[in-house]
């Protein structure tokens, strides 16, 4: 058995012994894909064992993360933190290996993946930040950031939407370090791909303007080889490398069949496999010293590369000593000193819809913090988040070809304003990869309502942590006439229903500017900032408490005549105009009203009880006002207490009209507070 063989057998047979152990678990891809990461990882990844979070390292994105043995392998045999007795331990209670590879688990591990399709999408976040950095901080001779993005997919990830918006966008913005393996095996887990998928992916991706490169036998190492050769040299395209394969290899009676997908081979069959393979058959987790001592060069290379970039980087820093500030800022995630002087303040004649005072406070906040990127779904006029004067990020070659507004445009991969297009998932997906790459903090934005578009890569954002901003506008039934396919109505309780997730909607422009500067200083996951369509006042804070209330999630905006409220008005965003102009009319009637702005439950639940308690007496009475679902309001007004929402669609008419209509005028809350309290 050649060395090569023997370190790919290496690879499956610890995946089948790790699966077959737990009794859970999905051999058959990794057992299939051995040869094609065997040979990434060994000839051309460039990476420190010792080091995972080095800045100029190769990525790699294991997209089916259900297959995620043959990362674990690859982590242990090149020698990253991850032991033996951890491959033992896998998908057990406590240990690093679980079922789907998680970021900030397992050393080396460079995302969360199993939902398909979203590794790849990442992975295109990741290649446009190398682009990006390359073009901002490299200069001639003195390179610090040049490196590659390798994919692994399958025929899963190649059918779900958010791969294909993000292949489209990746062969636009031709992301030439971009090289994805297809590990094309034609088997999902109900039975053959031919069920239902049987286009031409190659076809596909050309189309998409990707280079693409097909290695007929996926044992074929050196084909593979010379396939992601090529693809590296390409430069000026994507590459997908079709590599085709067997699911199962090696086992007699699962091979290329769905039974090797999702299941352990059983112990026969694992018998049956290593026999098939010259593997001895009375051992499990065997790998032989010279399979594990060729892997283990990965720490000497890694180590000698990473000296090396060192070198560069320490001569490039001492000339350009801004630049590198700048750097050390972004990969520390540091926020630079001064980053929110330029935000202005906003008093009574500041009345705006809170996406346009979000305009004016982001392109405040991006002058003075060079690490902030991103942009829209295709809206950017209605989001407010261009970086005015700050450039497109676009391929440079576009001008080249004539393409319309490259020419003399100044397109270049150093612009910080993103065009994602009518993309949300993919955007969604590749801030995801443009925050795990490091050095950059990324924003998005798109309507409010469509949210729904990107939800599993926010989940994602949350799950691992990620600091993206998601600039959400169009907040409610008042952006009006588009009707109620754009009106959001149960977005809000599942953004807050989502963990590690704060969301915040502010009520004018003094607190839209708090909610941004809570956003940038939050470092440890993701931040949804909801914003108006619509015109709203801006309160007079020498009148009513500082907008700094805002970082304690609630805050009493405007407290009763006399210090005790007979009735206590809880409202976010728009309605909290309407909750103060209710309270206007109730005190005028003898009822001592309080108005609380709570434009975010989580950071409100994370302040000490005794602040909750002084906020949210229990022992008072409370109306909520919020133009969205009224699902879980009433674990802060109580079962005594009521709820002024939209539990149904909304309709197609003038903003105004169809607040009037749903009841939320001041009014209504007048109406229905009199009626809580006996009095109307």
């Amino acid at each position: 058995m050649s060395l090569d063989q023997l370190c790919i057998n290496t690879i499956r047979l610890l995946s089948v012994d790790g699966v077959q152990q737990a009794n859970s678990g999905h051999p058959g891809l990794p057992m299939g894909a051995a040869p094609m990461a065997y040979t990434l990882w060994t000839r051309h990844l460039k990476h420190n064992p010792r080091d995972p979070r080095w800045p100029d390292r190769d990525r790699f994105i294991f997209s089916g993360g259900h297959g995620s043995m043959l990362v674990y392998s690859l982590l242990y045999l090149t020698g990253y933190d991850l032991s033996l007795d951890d491959l033992k331990q896998f998908r057990q209670w406590g240990s690093k290996t679980a079922g789907h590879p998680e970021y900030g688990l397992t050393p080396g591990v460079e995302m969360t993946t199993g939902p398909l399709g979203q590794g790849f999408a990442t992975a295109v976040g990741m290649a446009i930040a190398e682009a990006h950095l390359a073009a901002r901080y490299n200069r001639p001779g003195q390179e610090v950031m040049n490196h590659f993005t390798y994919v692994l997919a399958t025929d899963g990830d190649m059918m779900e939407g958010v791969a294909c918006e993000a292949a489209s966008l990746a062969g636009h913005l031709r992301l030439g370090k971009l090289i994805c393996l297809y590990d094309s095996n034609e088997i999902s887990l109900d039975g053959a791909t031919s069920l239902c998928f049987t286009e031409d992916v190659g076809k596909r991706f050309e189309a998409y303007g990707w280079q693409v490169l097909t290695v007929a036998d996926g044992n074929d190492v050196a084909a593979i080889d010379a396939a992601i050769t090529a693809a590296k040299a390409e430069g000026e395209r994507p590459s997908l490398i079709v590599v085709r394969t067997q699911i199962g290899y090696g086992s007699p009676a699962k091979q290329g069949s769905a039974s090797s997908h999702g299941s352990p081979l059983g112990p026969e069959e694992v018998v049956a496999t290593k026999r098939n393979l010259g593997w001895p058959e009375d051992k499990t987790f065997y790998v032989p010293e010279e399979a594990l001592a060729h892997f283990r060069r990965a720490v000497d290379d890694g180590a000698r590369a990473q000296a090396e970039w060192q070198a560069r980087h320490a001569a490039w820093a001492a000339a350009f000593p801004e630049l590198a500030r700048e750097w050390a800022d972004g990969f520390a995630g540091r926020l630079p000193e001064g980053w929110d002087r330029e935000i202005p303040s906003f008093g009574p004649a500041d009345a705006a819809a809170t996406r346009a005072t979000g305009g004016k406070v982001i392109n405040a906040i991006a002058r003075n913090y060079p690490a902030l990127v991103g942009g829209s779904a295709d809206l950017n006029a209605s989001t407010n988040t261009a970086l005015k004067g700050m450039g497109d990020l676009e391929s440079p070659a576009l001008a080249a070809e004539g393409v319309e507004g490259a020419v003399g445009g100044g397109w270049s991969y150093a612009g910080r304003n993103l065009h994602f297009g009518v993309r949300e998932h993919a955007m969604a997906a590749a801030a995801n990869g443009i925050a795990l790459h490091g050095g950059l903090r990324p924003y998005t934005a798109t309507f409010f309502n469509f949210v729904d578009y990107l939800k599993p890569a926010l989940r994602l954002s949350a799950l691992m942590e990620l600091p993206v901003i998601y600039v959400l506008t169009h907040d409610s039934i008042a952006l009006g006439e588009d009707g109620p396919t754009h009106q959001p109505i149960e977005q809000l309780a599942s953004l807050r229903a989502t963990p590690n997730t704060v969301t915040l909607r502010p009520a004018d422009a003094a607190e839209t500017a708090e909610a941004w500067k809570v956003a940038v200083e939050r470092l440890d996951g993701p931040t949804a900032l909801v914003l108006t369509r619509q015109k709203v006042p801006c309160f007079d804070r020498g009148v009513y408490a500082s907008a700094e209330g805002v970082r304690k999630g609630a805050y009493i905006l405007k407290e009763a005549e006399g210090g005790r409220p007979d009735i206590i008005l809880v409202a976010t965003g728009s309605e909290v105009a309407l909750a103060v102009e209710a309270q206007e009319r109730l005190q005028a009637q003898g009822v001592p009203t309080r108005v609380v702005s709570m434009p975010s439950w989580e950071l409100f639940d994370a302040q000490p009880a005794a602040y909750r308690a002084a906020v949210l007496p229990t022992e008072v009475k409370k109306v909520a006002v919020e133009a969205a679902a009224s699902l879980g309001w009433h674990k802060y007004v109580g079962t005594d207490g009521d709820v002024i929402a939209l539990d149904r669609f909304g309709a197609s008419a003038p903003a105004s009209r169809l607040l009037q209509e749903f009841g939320f005028t001041a009014e209504n809350i007048v109406r229905r507070v009199l009626l809580l309290l006996g009095r109307g």
